[in-house]
């Protein structure tokens, strides 16, 4: 008996012992998931609706668990402060411009907290330290609106089956198009004078390539006339001569304008019989008085030479016209000398 019992308190014995590893394996893997054997800092995040988040939830950071959250407190009517265990081995991944968010492990998973963001210009998080938050969808508004999609997507189904009836019934211009034959025959005449206009710019096109390739041609007058910087400054300046001699024949246009004017006024005025040309035009006394008042005046020239000849023979004057004389000779004496 006492080996029987010895066997069975060795077998009880062996059970426990495998009872005791596997509970202190347990609690290490435990311990492991929830992060309980790790150095860790607390970090702060305040939300107004964590969405069902508790105690134990994971928090990720780049899609890579770095801790768990270990206490959900309501702090007021419209704020959730929720306290994280993050690795300390982490930390310097985490800046303090980072934002924390409530997602869901998959789609219908458990909620957990994302971290994301954080630019190296901001220095690393402590201990302690408070984040940003950013409000996330939750499953009703993601439902709500899953429903207004289905809503629009039956609205154009509807919308889509009435086109296509009406397409069937020949309505509109489509449907007249596609059930019509005369309006068929008329779009098929206008898709061939579309294809003609078509046809006639493609040549029109090889045209205007071939005028080009002339024009890239060296030696003709056209690319001369677009290469050659010469001929186009000549062309620039004949041009300018050709504006200059057209400014000056518009002066000249002008000033025979002005001068047949003028003319027109003398003609005016020698018709007017109140000046003086006029009256000598046109009034046939007043030109014989003229002519008796010019014969006086020549007989009375003559005279005056027969006088001034009388004169010249008196002894009185002979002195002085024979010094004039003298002077005379000898002035043209001294021109010749000059000249010579």
């Amino acid at each position: 008996m006492s080996t029987e019992s010895n066997k069975r308190s060795v077998v009880v014995g062996i059970f426990v012992l495998l009872g005791i590893v596997i509970f202190v394996a347990g609690v290490f893997v435990l311990g492991g998931q929830q992060k309980r054997f790790t150095k860790s800092i607390r970090l702060i995040a305040v939300f107004k609706d964590v969405a069902g988040l508790k105690a134990g939830n994971n928090v990720w950071f780049s899609g890579v668990k770095v801790g768990t959250v270990k206490r959900v407190s309501i702090l007021s009517n419209s704020q959730v402060e929720v306290d994280m265990d993050v690795e300390q081995s982490s930390q310097q991944y985490i800046r303090q411009d980072a934002t924390a968010t409530i997602s869901s492990d998959g789609l219908i998973g458990n909620k957990i907290v994302v971290l994301a963001g954080g630019t190296n210009s901001h220095p690393e998080v402590e201990d302690g330290d408070r984040l940003q938050t950013l409000a996330a969808l939750s499953s009703d508004q993601i439902m709500e609106t899953l429903q207004e999609n289905n809503n629009n997507l039956l609205r154009v189904t509807k919308d889509f089956k009435e086109l296509v009836g009406n397409l069937r019934k020949g309505k509109g211009t489509v449907g007249a198009v596609l059930t019509d034959s005369l309006v068929a025959n008329h779009f098929k005449r206008a898709m061939e004078n579309l294809e003609r206009a078509s046809e006639n710019t493609t040549r029109i096109t090889g045209s205007v390539s071939q005028f080009a390739a002339k024009l890239n041609n060296k030696g003709t007058l056209a690319n001369e006339l677009v290469t050659d910087t010469t001929v186009f400054r000549r062309l620039s300046r004949s041009a300018a001569r050709f504006e200059s001699a057209a400014n000056t024949a518009e002066k000249t246009v002008t000033n025979l304008n002005r001068s047949s004017d003028n003319l027109h006024r003398a003609s005016e005025k020698l018709n007017n019989n109140n000046s003086p040309l006029g009256v000598l035009l046109t009034d046939q006394e007043s030109a014989s008085n003229l002519q008796t008042t010019l014969k006086n005046l020549s007989q009375g020239t003559a005279l005056l030479n027969e006088d001034l000849k009388a004169a010249q023979s008196n002894f009185l004057l002979r002195g002085f016209f024979k010094k004039r004389a003298k002077e005379e000779a000898k002035r043209k004496a001294d021109s010749t000398a000059a000249q010579q």
